[in-house]
């Protein structure tokens, strides 16, 4: 009977919000309400998942109903995980690197081995950096500029999408790369991109698709989209938009498939804490 109640109860609770064009596939777990990245197993279904600062250092294996599969603690310690990504090797890195006042020194991606995700207790090895153009910790406010909540992995780099604190300029996010494998770096900067001025144009994830053709960024009120870009400049090609008409503190974009995205959001203030699905195609765009 309370397991009867509690569906009815998430039901209606799905039924009178307005997700707008997205399509809710799952209500996640309490273990998920601080959900800040999400990203599809390369070689298989499972989708990973993990929460921000304040929370346990541990990766979750989630299916596509919400499902947690896999529980896996991570031996080292969550400063603030703010997005993940995956090679086709099945690496998995974390980025650990929220940074809201642009001050932290400790900055780094963790990588666990597909060995290691085996395991119930994992081990990592690190990959450390800095921004080159950092020079004091914490910067003056004008220069907050140095958050980063977005990362993906592609062609043995890691890319990084900084979020801005700078009133104003909260759209405005760099793109740094740095090799994906164990070592200590300065990380390079490539470019920049301007997505507007409130704080619901902050970027808080980032995916390329399987083809390398396109990069995804996310924010609270659209995903951007860039193609026929040179090389690794992403910022250098086309620009497409989305508007989403659902808002919420979405944290986390990975492609499902070339033309469907998945999307995760916090539980905050009453409304989030789903999985939801977006099918697009070239009508979608603003």
């Amino acid at each position: 009977m309370k397991k009867l109640l509690l569906l009815l109860c998430i039901s209606l609770q799905i039924s009178c919000q307005d997700f707008g064009q997205l399509k809710v596939l799952a209500d996640l777990p309490k273990k998920l309400d601080e959900v800040s990245g999400v990203e599809k197993d390369k070689n298989s279904e499972i989708l990973w998942m993990l929460n921000d600062s304040g929370n346990s250092p541990k990766l979750y294996g989630v299916n596509l109903k919400g499902q947690i599969e896999k529980e896996i603690y991570i031996q080292t310690k969550n400063h603030d995980w703010e997005d993940l990504t995956s090679d086709e090797k099945g690496n998995v890195y974390i980025g650990d690197f929220g940074n809201n006042q642009s001050k932290r020194k400790n900055l780094v991606i963790l990588k666990i081995t597909p060995a290691e995700l085996q395991k119930k207790n994992a081990e990592v090895l690190k990959i450390k950096f800095t921004y080159p153009n950092q020079t004091k910790y914490p910067p003056k406010k004008k220069q907050l500029y140095f958050d980063c909540e977005a990362v993906f992995y592609h062609q043995n780099y890691l890319y990084l999408f900084t979020k801005s604190r700078v009133k104003n300029k909260y759209g405005k996010t760099s793109l740094y790369k740095i090799p994906a494998k164990e070592g200590t770096y300065v990380a390079e900067f490539i470019g920049e991109y301007d997505n507007g001025d409130s704080n619901k144009s902050w970027i808080t994830s980032a995916d390329i698709s399987s083809d390398g053709n396109t990069v995804i960024l996310l924010s609270q009120k659209n995903i951007v989209f860039f193609s026929d870009f040179k090389e690794d400049d992403f910022f250098s090609g086309k620009v497409e938009k989305i508007e989403l008409k659902h808002f919420s503190q979405k944290e986390g974009i990975t492609f499902k498939d070339d033309k469907t995205l998945l999307i995760t959001d916090e539980k905050a203030h009453g409304i989030g804490g789903f999985l939801y699905e977006l099918n697009y195609n070239s009508s979608s765009f603003k």
